[in-house]
């Protein structure tokens, strides 16, 4: 009864009545329909071991194979213990951005495989799917019958009226906002944030939002464990304010939160929002009615500054002042993905000639920059696009590339110090670099980090000793071996963040009933050293401590030292 109340709630405030009483009668029995369809594999919480592999569904190749069957026999023979979750990037029928312009979000791709290829990696691994729930593709269906004149679909998408104000609407990229399109024999603007082939979908209509429950509730049933609500700041639209961040568009995700809790409560929501950190943050609800995951966007940017000053002073300071609404909740940490590095998030931390000279060292290793209209007029930068590796070592340079590998491994290594569950872009991974020539085949500045692999030359890399590949892969499966050992680096567990000085990251990960684990990053190309770790965490580090990364025992109280980029891991401690 109460969470059917809550629902009611959220429709009336969405839709007021008696619009909100009819769609709560189809709401229910949508969810009654899918009642004992969805199997519930229990409530277990995230731990320490869980670790998500982000990639696309034809990352690898292999000839007379589905790539969806390749991929999942890959990950079998290789991430078995490494990873334990896949999040498979939109494995849809699209017609542009890489499967981000879905035609139809019930069918898989036929060029990737089917449904049983998505079954394989269950047996594995956990999945998390991709709601690609702000926009579909002018080629989909609904849209075209809108163009036809359909009545059903006639309010499903946003046909923007002459002189409507769209002066304050938040522009994520410099393209135009409206395209124009012919319905029913008449040209209207029609609402497309993010290309001309990806129109939004119009939420104040609520058959729009049954629609797209059912297919969550679908996701739910074909063995998602994660939801990836892509783009979600962006859902709600209404002339004269920024489109951004609307109460409107939090009732929506306190709904779908609300449905999930009772049709498939092992599922989790995870959103996507790549803005000002303190915005992000705002996607947690009051921690226990919206996002049980947010993706934290200010890492990339931070940890990237961290490298290429050598000063882990900024992130220190900003990963002290991190808190989390409730115990429930927790942060998605990622320094790769299909996409660029985010800029906005580092806004108002790193200074204005600092995110400059992140731009420009991008530049200088072969990189991209994209860009964003500003409600002025005038243009940002928006997004690095570059591949992680490429952005903290010029690949163009004269470094060798052994202290190259050891500075991307360090980058890694502060992701996985910190509080939450990790994601790892494929190509992080696999130590892959910057795919230039993919950028002017496409056309598109992304596709710099989005090159594809055949299994047996992947293999073959991996197999050679001294390669990159073999090298950042086996020091990465170590580091992941470790963490999912500890339960010190349980996502809901705490985090403090020492002063080790600006040369070093150091953070105490605890719970309240294992032995914690000082993490402790160089973040320099020169070697440094502490008088001590007892000094860092009085009360905690004592005795002889273990280094888990090189399996070295050390006494607490003597001083301790670090060659360039070098990680150290201490355990054998004892909680307050």
């Amino acid at each position: 009864m109460e969470n059917g109340t809550r629902l009611n709630d959220h429709l009336r405030a969405l839709y007021g009545e008696p619009a909100a009483g009819i769609a709560m009668d189809r709401l229910s029995a949508l969810m009654d329909a899918y009642s004992g369809r969805i199997s519930q594999p229990g409530l277990d919480r995230l731990n320490q071991r869980d670790v998500l592999l982000i990639t696309y569904g034809d990352q690898i190749s292999q000839v007379g194979e589905s790539p969806l069957q390749t991929l999942a026999e890959f990950c079998k023979v290789y991430l078995s213990g490494v990873v334990s979750g896949i999040h498979i990037l939109p494995f849809f029928p699209f017609s542009s951005d890489d499967g981000f312009s879905v035609i139809d979000y019930l069918t898989i791709d036929p060029a990737l495989g089917n449904w049983q290829d998505i079954e394989r990696f269950r047996q594995n691994f956990f999945l998390m799917f991709d709601a690609v729930i702000n926009h579909t593709s002018v080629q989909s269906d609904w849209f075209q019958e809108f163009l036809r004149g359909d009545p059903r679909y006639r309010d499903y998408f946003i046909s923007v009226p002459d002189g409507a104000d769209l002066s304050v609407v938040v522009r994520p990229r410099a393209l135009p906002m409206l395209t124009s399109f012919e319905v029913g024999g008449q040209r209207h603007n029609i609402w497309t944030t993010f290309s001309p082939d990806q129109v939004d979908l119009n939420y104040a209509n609520p058959d729009v939002l049954l629609e797209m429950i059912n297919i969550l509730l679908a996701y739910a049933e074909r063995g998602a464990r994660l939801i990836r609500l892509d783009a979600i700041a962006f859902l709600w639209k209404t002339y004269g304010t920024t489109c951004l961040h609307l109460p409107q568009t939090h009732r929506v995700i306190q709904l779908i939160r609300a449905v999930l809790d009772r049709a498939a409560p092992h599922v989790l929501l995870i959103t996507e929002t790549n803005v000002a950190h303190t915005d992000n943050l705002s996607y947690f609800g009051n921690g226990k009615n919206e996002a049980q995951l947010v993706y934290n966007f200010g890492l990339p940017p931070l940890v990237l500054h961290t490298l290429l000053t050598g000063s882990a002073e900024i992130l220190s300071d900003w990963a002290s002042a991190l808190s989390l609404p409730s115990g429930p909740v927790t942060f998605f940490n990622f320094l790769a993905s299909h996409d660029g590095i985010g800029l906005n998030p580092a806004r108002g931390i790193l200074s204005s000639a600092q995110i400059d000279a992140l731009v420009e060292g991008t530049l200088k290793h072969g990189g991209l920059v994209s860009y964003k209209n500003n409600p002025d007029g005038t243009t940002s930068p928006y997004e690095l696009n570059i591949n992680y590796f490429d952005a903290l070592s010029n690949p163009g340079g004269a470094e060798p590339e052994e202290l190259q590998a050891d500075r991307f491994m360090a980058s890694q290594a502060i992701l996985l110090a910190f509080i939450g569950m990790p994601g790892i872009y494929f190509h992080s991974l696999l130590g892959s670099r910057g795919w230039r020539e993919g950028v002017n085949l496409s056309g598109h500045n992304r596709t710099i980090n989005r090159q594809k692999c055949v299994r047996v030359e992947l293999e073959a890399q991996l197999g050679q000793a001294g390669s990159l590949r073999h090298n950042v892969f086996y020091r990465y499966a170590h580091l992941l071996r470790l963490r999912a050992a500890q339960p010190a680096f349980d996502p809901y567990g705490n985090m403090t963040v020492l002063d080790a000085g600006p040369q070093l990251f150091a953070v105490l990960r605890s719970t309240a009933d294992s032995p914690p684990v000082v993490c402790l990053q160089n973040v320099t190309s020169r070697s440094q050293s502490i008088p001590s770790p007892l000094r860092l965490a009085p009360g905690v580090v004592s005795g002889e401590v273990v280094d888990l990364v090189s399996g070295q025992v050390v006494n607490s109280a003597n001083e301790l030292q670090f060659g360039p980029y070098q990680t150290r891991w201490l355990t054998g401690l004892r909680p307050n």
